[in-house]
């Protein structure tokens, strides 16, 4: 078969076995080693497809997330925490707590970091390979909402539940009806000792009461939150502020 020939049937075969690496093996060609055997050979082929694979699934994984913006533990001084040990988060970025299905609820005053833990702590679990979502609090109880109303909410409830580990950021700016209510407590207590949940919150469990409709609810919640759960306290000087006073 001539050349040419040769390179359309590759392409077309790696296309229909779904490896793009074969399709342009001539890269690879120039990399084979004089005296390298062919197996040597194909397995350093198979060896960059699948870490392509593994780089595509880890870019679809961050994707599907939803993050509003990307955040790294690289990038968070943790030694401005007052009331957590450097180590305890640490230990959090591990994703451990995934496995063992337990929550985090990071509790404390705006600008301290909350956001960007819980943002780098996500990002970290998908690149180990969990899947995760983020949500901002009243945004998930408004697409519960509006999924409800179009017949949707069945399918959406399922898509969040098979998340390793939800986001749920800024509990605490928004007040919530009784159907909000509900809809967000069935969403958090499905997901009890099955898969993991994250919240950031301003406010102390005293105070949830203010934020949604049902107090018995928020009991029942809390306690589901908090089975299995680290609680941090993030209370402590303002980063944004300290950085604003600082131009």
């Amino acid at each position: 078969m001539p050349e040419a020939g040769l390179k359309e049937s590759l392409r077309f075969y790696a296309k229909a076995l779904k490896m793009p690496t074969f399709a342009h093996i001539e890269d690879m060609v120039q990399s084979f080693q004089p005296g390298q055997s062919l197996e040597a050979f194909t397995v350093q082929l198979l060896k960059r497809e699948y870490e392509l694979r593994q780089e595509n699934q880890r870019k679809r994984r961050i994707k599907r997330a939803r993050f509003p913006l990307l955040k790294t533990m690289e990038d968070f001084d943790l030694t401005r925490l007052e009331h957590v040990k450097p180590e305890y988060i640490k230990q959090l970025a591990s994703c451990g707590f995934i496995d063992r299905h337990e929550n985090v609820v990071m509790i404390g005053n705006p600008g301290t970091g909350k956001t960007h833990l819980m943002t780098a702590i996500g990002f970290k679990a998908c690149l180990k390979g969990y899947s995760v979502l983020f949500y901002h609090a009243a945004s998930l109880a408004t697409e519960l909402k509006e999924a409800r109303d179009t017949y949707m909410l069945s399918r959406m409830e399922k898509a969040i539940a098979k998340a390793d580990l939800l986001l749920l950021n800024e509990l605490s700016y928004a007040s919530f009806g009784q159907e909000e209510s509900e809809l967000l407590f069935k969403v958090i207590a499905e997901r009890s000792e099955r898969a993991s949940t994250m919240i950031t919150t301003n406010l102390e469990f005293s105070r949830w009461p203010d934020m949604f409709a049902n107090e018995t609810l928020v009991a029942a919640l809390v306690d589901r939150l908090t089975y299995h759960s680290h609680v941090l306290n993030m209370n402590g000087a303002s980063f944004r502020l300290d950085s604003h006073q600082m131009r």
